[in-house]
């Protein structure tokens, strides 16, 4: 492929992922880190890659639902900083281990995720706060350290696990889930593990500019969309992304090497 082909395969592929990321609350990774293996970058060069690209997502998204003013943005950095330590722990284990397992393990419980919304006709629908403070708000900060851990971890599909998180234990609805999880995962937790990926990890940085591009643009958009057809729209999208990301995880890992 020449190199004008390249960079407009680049920035589709950066802004497909981040749209169907912005607009259901994670999942980038589904499209741009199996693509960018495709394209020929090893595991670790694929992940690192990813890893900075990627927070571009957050910057178009994060741009969109801030014009909205319906956050209690004390909590989210509340959230993000808790979840922090998790994302540069994470990002440094995912260099190092082997990608078959976690992706059938990962695959499996993103199918499960979607699953479970699928079965919960009414979550997500109503805005209703709950855990906020005392033991509800001390369990959910360890629960965000988790998923933080989780979203350095996995390459593919941690941004999911933050949109659940908010919709049960948080109470929120899927509009707020999903534009605290671009804000947390897309900009700050996606910028750490950015930045441990980048000292640590091989980034094929010609690429990198081509996938910002992209993910600038199609954060915005799917964010844009989202708040625009609201809550029932937004979660049957990430009933439909978990599952197809799910499977597409299992799938890579049943592959031949």
């Amino acid at each position: 492929m020449d190199a004008p082909m390249q960079w407009v395969g680049l920035i589709i592929l950066g802004f497909l992922a981040s749209f169907f990321s912005a607009l259901a609350g994670g999942g980038a990774g589904l499209l741009q880190f199996p693509a960018l293996i495709l394209l020929g970058l090893p595991f670790a060069g694929a992940v690192a890659t990813h890893k900075v690209a990627v927070v571009a997502l957050g910057i178009g998204s994060t741009a969109r639902h801030l014009r909205e003013n319906a956050l209690d943005l004390r909590f989210v950095a509340m959230m993000t900083g808790l979840g922090l330590p998790g994302v540069v722990l994470g990002t440094r284990l995912a260099l190092e281990i082997p990608d078959r397992p976690g992706k059938l393990i990962f695959g499996t419980i993103n199918i499960a995720l979607g699953l479970y919304s699928v079965f919960r006709p009414q979550l997500g629908l109503e805005h209703a706060p709950k855990n906020r403070k005392g033991r509800g708000l001390l369990l959910g900060g360890l629960w965000t350290f988790g998923v933080g851990w989780l979203t350095g971890l996995v390459p593919s599909g941690p941004g999911v696990f933050t949109t659940l998180l908010f919709l049960t234990w948080f109470g929120c609805d899927y509009r707020q889930a999903v534009a605290i999880t671009m804000i947390m995962v897309g900009l700050v937790w996606n910028g750490a593990g950015a930045i441990t990926a980048s000292l640590a990890g091989p980034v094929a940085w010609t690429w990198v500019p081509a996938l910002v591009i992209g993910g600038l643009a199609g954060g915005y958009a799917g964010a844009h969309l989202g708040l625009l057809r609201g809550n029932r729209f937004i979660k049957r999208a990430y009933e439909a992304l978990t599952m197809l990301m799910g499977a597409s995880l299992i799938a890579q890992a049943m592959s031949p090497a």
